[in-house]
């Protein structure tokens, strides 16, 4: 989502490369491109206007340190004020009693009824809720309750309805009374919502939040629509009370205002951010990562998490070692493949590292797919290395792959350019540093 933008934060920093010094002239220069970049992403002015200021008073007269160049100062400075803009740490999602309650809100078309069956599955996953149940309340949107439950399935939680009820608050009082007989330990309430905000959808949400006595009201708010998602989480933070958001559709390629709006315009933390289509695509919101993207440098604080989920420490050491020594073989290439797979889209993991364009590996998944077929079609001693892969070998790969004697020669070369580039690259402890700790805690 923050491409564009981030090609812009990169050209204005890139401008610092020759300067000596942080002066007046040149802070203002940047601080007046780094206004339109952020006007033309769809942040609300008043935001805009504050952050600036703040990134200017702070850069102004700063003193350089001998081993930090200016540019480095300054994307310092704006990193610092852009976690601080987003809500400066992530904020824990703490519910002691049981069930715990969980109220939705928005608009329609936020992706509210998804991200109802999203956060369930990752609180019983990853919170250690175990009977979760979502609530149909949105009693309006036709098909509403069909799909919530069906949601619900493939997320394998419950799902209570009153079929043929009109009133949401009754559908609140039942659930209510029946969550002891079925164990449900968290409840999550899928409210209606409304093309715009209006008094009758004001007030029947006010009349369901007095039925569930929530302990977090969640508005999910479609992180494409910019200007106007803030405007919406303006109105419900005020009349209805909201405890946080919910970011949906960050995997879009829309310009993300609202992303770096909302917390400042609310006051209220951004709690999940969904990122994909799939029920697994949504996780907790992280002021730092979120500024990294926008700044161009990557997720690794997500990246590691993704990684630590599916690597052991000990594989990941002996995987580091063999990239070191240029012992990385096609057969560990199969193994990571493999492990990849598990962890998402190529795509979307190549885009979490800084300066990933710059690997010498395709990032398409069909290109991997491709290459896992001729990894396979090699013998124990080609895929280790133990012999010299000659036309005749290719040739043969090729045929029994499906491929082309072109792609099995297009795979040889992107290993020996990526052995180079591991073998070059910075040690794993300097790497760790710069992530800012251990990838292994």
């Amino acid at each position: 989502m923050f491409s564009a933008l981030a090609e812009k934060f990169q050209g204005i920093f890139s401008k610092f490369i020759r300067a000596k010094a942080l002066t007046e002239d040149n802070v203002q220069e940047a601080i007046d491109e780094v206004r339109l970049a952020l006007l033309d992403a769809d942040v609300q002015y008043g935001v805009v206007k504050t952050f600036v200021k703040r990134v200017k008073d702070k850069a102004i007269g700063q003193k350089l340190i001998s081993s930090v160049s200016p540019g480095q100062l300054f994307v310092k400075i704006v990193h610092e004020e852009l976690v601080s803009l987003l809500g400066a740490e992530e904020k824990e999602f703490v519910m002691h009693e049981r069930p715990a309650r969980i109220l939705l809100c928005g608009l329609q078309g936020s992706g509210k009824t998804t991200h109802a069956a999203k956060i369930a599955m990752f609180l019983k996953e990853k919170k250690g809720f175990r009977r979760p149940c979502l609530v149909a309340c949105d009693l309006a949107r036709p098909a509403a309750v069909d799909q919530l439950s069906t949601l619900a399935r493939q997320a394998g939680v419950d799902c209570f309805t009153l079929p043929g009820e009109k009133n949401p608050v009754r559908v609140v009082q039942e659930a209510m009374f029946e969550a002891p007989k079925h164990m449900w330990d968290l409840l999550i309430f899928d409210t209606a919502g409304r093309l715009h905000i209006d008094d009758e959808l004001m007030r029947e949400l006010f009349l369901v939040k007095e039925a569930a006595r929530p302990h977090h009201v969640v508005l999910t708010l479609n992180a494409a629509t910019g200007q106007d998602a803030v405007r919406t989480a303006s109105a419900f933070a005020e009349q209805i009370g909201v405890t946080g958001s919910c970011l949906t559709m960050l995997d879009g390629s829309a310009r993300g205002g609202a992303a770096i709006s909302v917390v400042e315009v609310t006051k209220k933390p951004i709690l999940f951010e969904g990122h994909g289509e799939r029920l697994g695509d949504i996780r907790p919101f992280h002021p730092v990562s979120m500024a990294d993207r926008i700044l161009g440098m990557g997720d690794t604080i997500n990246f590691v998490r993704q990684a630590q989920e599916h690597i052991q420490e000990a594989d990941a050491k002996e995987l580091e070692r063999k990239l070191r020594r240029s012992e990385f073989s096609f057969g560990d290439f199969l193994s990571q493949l493999r492990m990849i797979k598990k962890m998402g889209s190529v795509k979307g993991l190549l885009s979490m590292l800084p300066g990933a364009s710059k690997l010498p590996i395709d990032s398409g998944d069909s290109e991997l797919v491709k290459a896992e077929s001729i990894i396979l079609s090699m013998t124990l001693e080609e895929r280790d290395d133990a012999c010299e892969l000659t036309v005749g070998r290719r040739k043969r790969i090729a045929s029994g792959s499906g491929t082309t004697i072109d792609d099995v020669n297009r795979l040889i070369k992107t290993m020996k350019q990526a052995k180079q580039f591991f073998k070059n690259a910075p040690k794993m402890k300097q790497l760790e540093k710069m992530m800012g700790g251990g990838l292994w805690r």
